[in-house]
């Protein structure tokens, strides 16, 4: 696949079939997560991959519950505020809400739970290129996924039921959740274009060239 469709393509697929993953696919995505530099090369990241239908079973309602806390700080204003269009977000909020109940209500129907853990990541530095390397590398593969930090509400409790070494500083950074899916890839088309994200040499000075639609796509083919 070409870098740059993996690039363009990959968006978060909540909507996946029950279908198992193979082992030597995650295999492959794995090694192609760690392959992601680290600070000092010292790859301080754990990946444990969960496929028992029990321990999914357990995860799934902590999910639900860490969702509805996570929601009740949405709908009292203190989270996902948005900086731009509030019509427009709220627009979007509702589609992810109702994909989200989907992946919340299917969870222990997820092929692939996929937790990352990390030590003294400052801001994610260290952690978040191996975690994108592993949706890239998903993508390869046929393979959707979402990242989720939602579990970090019940992180203690995660923490207890895969037996995660938290006295020697791990803590979990976010969830994997990985599966075939159901729905189609395409290039992300509710974005907001670079020029009006973007600067050049300072902030209030404007992003040159502007760029109206997306450099890739069957189009720029």
């Amino acid at each position: 696949m070409d870098v740059h469709e993996a690039l363009y393509t990959t968006r978060m697929m909540r909507r996946m079939r029950p279908d198992p993953i193979p082992v030597d696919v995650q295999s492959r995505i794995l090694d192609a997560a760690i392959r992601a530099p680290s600070g000092a090369n010292a790859q301080r990241w754990h990946f444990i991959a969960v496929d028992d239908p029990a321990v999914k079973a357990e995860l799934a309602v902590l999910y639900r519950a860490a969702r509805a806390m996570e929601y009740a700080e949405i709908s009292a204003g203190t989270l996902a505020r948005t900086i731009h269009d509030p019509v427009a977000h709220a627009e979007n909020l509702q589609r992810i809400n109702r994909s989200g109940t989907y992946f919340a209500d299917h969870f222990e129907q997820t092929p692939l739970p996929l937790f990352v853990f990390a030590i003294d990541d400052h801001g994610g530095a260290n952690i978040y290129p191996a975690i994108w390397s592993a949706l890239l590398a998903a993508r390869a593969e046929g393979v959707g996924g979402i990242i989720t930090t939602m579990l970090r509400y019940q992180a203690e409790q995660v923490h207890e039921l895969l037996g995660v070494p938290t006295d020697e500083g791990w803590q979990m950074t976010a969830m994997l959740a990985l599966g075939y899916p159901l729905g189609r890839w395409g290039v992300a088309a509710n974005r907001r274009p670079v020029h009006e994200v973007s600067s050049r040499n300072h902030w209030d000075r404007p992003y040159t060239p502007e760029i109206p639609e997306p450099l890739w796509g069957p189009a720029n083919r």
